[in-house]
C-alpha cells in the first residue's frame, strides 16, 4: 500500500434519533469519492469515535468498505486505550477487508515510549493489515518521540504514520531519521494537521488524512497532487486560498465546525453526540463568513 495522496477522515452522520444515518453516509462517501479523492477513514477521531459503541464503530467500516467497493483505499479507525481492544479491531477491519487500520496512541494511560512500541508490536503480530500509527498529543496526552517513530517503522506491517503533533521540525527529523536508516521507502508520513499539510509534505511527507476535506475535498486534492508532482507554485496558490476556512473548521472541537458547515451546505452530518455541543455563536459567524467566501453557502 502507498500510502500517498488525500484521505478523508469522514464524520459520522447521525440522524435526528441520534442514531447512524446510513444512507447519508453512503451519499457522503460517493461524493468525496467524485471529488477525487485517495482513500476514505471510518471511525475515526472526526467520526466522533469516542462516543461509538462496539456494534456502530463496525458497522460503519463495514458500510465504508461496501460502499467504496474498491473504487479508492479505505481506513478503517481501530485504535483503543486498550490493546487488547486495538488488537480485536483491527482484526475485525482486516477481517471485513479494510485495506488498512489506524490505531491512535493510548490515550489517558500515559504509557512510556517502550511500552508504545511494545503496544504496536503486539498489534502488528497479531494482524496481516496495514497499520498507520496515529500521534495526537493534544487527544490522548502522549506523544511519540523520533526514536520512536523509527522503532515502529522497523515493525512488519506498520507502513506510515499519521502526524499531528503540530511540529514541523519533528516532522524534518523523523524523515531524516527513516533516509539515515534506509526506511524512507518504506515508512510514510501522512499529515494529520490541514493547515500544516503543505510544510509537512514539503519535508517528506506523502499525503493528508484529513477532516477539512468533508467540505474542501476537491482543492485538497489538487494541493496534494500538486505538491507529488512538484508543482509548489500552484500548491502554495492553493494552500492560502484554503487556509481561512481550515482555521474556521478548527475554530472549536473538531469535529463540531465541519458536521456544523457540512449541515449548513446541505451535505448528511446531522447532530452530534454529547458530549460534544453546538457551536457559540460568535464562533459559528466566522465560520459562516468562511463559507461564504467560499461560495459554499
Amino acid at each position: 500500500m502507498k500510502f500517498e495522496g488525500t484521505y478523508v477522515a469522514m464524520v459520522t452522520p447521525f440522524d435526528d434519533d441520534g442514531k447512524i444515518n446510513e444512507e447519508g453516509f453512503r451519499s457522503n462517501i460517493n461524493y468525496l469519492i467524485d471529488c477525487g479523492v485517495d482513500g476514505l477513514l471510518a471511525a475515526g477521531t472526526t467520526g466522533e469515535s469516542a462516543t461509538l459503541n462496539h456494534d456502530e464503530h463496525k458497522k460503519l467500516i463495514e458500510i465504508l468498505i461496501d460502499e467504496v467497493d474498491e473504487r479508492v483505499q479505505t481506513l478503517a479507525g481501530a485504535g483503543s486505550n486498550s490493546t487488547a481492544e486495538a488488537i480485536e479491531l483491527t482484526k475485525f477491519s482486516q477481517d471485513v477487508g479494510a485495506d488498512a487500520a489506524l490505531v491512535i496512541t493510548p490515550y489517558y494511560n500515559k504509557p512510556q515510549q517502550h511500552a508504545l512500541i511494545s503496544h504496536y508490536e503486539t498489534i502488528s503480530n497479531s494482524a496481516d493489515i496495514p497499520i498507520i500509527a496515529y500521534n495526537v498529543p493534544s487527544r490522548t496526552g502522549i506523544n511519540l518521540d523520533v526514536d520512536t517513530v523509527i522503532e515502529l517503522a522497523k515493525i512488519d506491517n506498520i507502513g506510515a504514520i499519521k502526524e499531528a503533533s503540530g511540529s514541523v521540525d519533528k516532522i524534518s527529523d523523523i524523515y531524516n531519521a527513516l533516509l539515515k536508516e534506509d526506511l524512507a521507502d518504506d515508512f510514510k508520513i501522512l499529515s494529520g494537521e490541514d493547515s500544516l499539510t503543505l510544510p509537512i509534505m514539503a519535508t517528506g511527507g506523502t499525503g493528508v488524512i484529513s477532516a477539512s476535506a468533508n467540505i474542501d475535498a476537491e482543492r485538497m486534492v489538487k494541493m496534494v497532487n500538486s505538491i507529488l508532482n512538484g508543482d509548489y507554485d500552484s500548491a502554495f496558490d492553493l494552500h492560502y486560498k484554503m487556509l481561512d476556512i481550515i482555521r474556521a473548521l478548527f475554530i472549536e472541537s473538531n469535529p463540531v465546525p465541519v458536521k456544523t458547515a457540512m449541515n449548513l451546505m446541505g451535505l448528511p452530518a446531522g447532530p452530534f453526540r454529547q458530549p460534544l455541543a453546538d457551536m457559540k455563536d460568535e464562533n459559528l459567524d466566522v465560520l459562516k463568513k468562511a463559507l461564504k467566501e467560499l461560495n459554499f453557502i
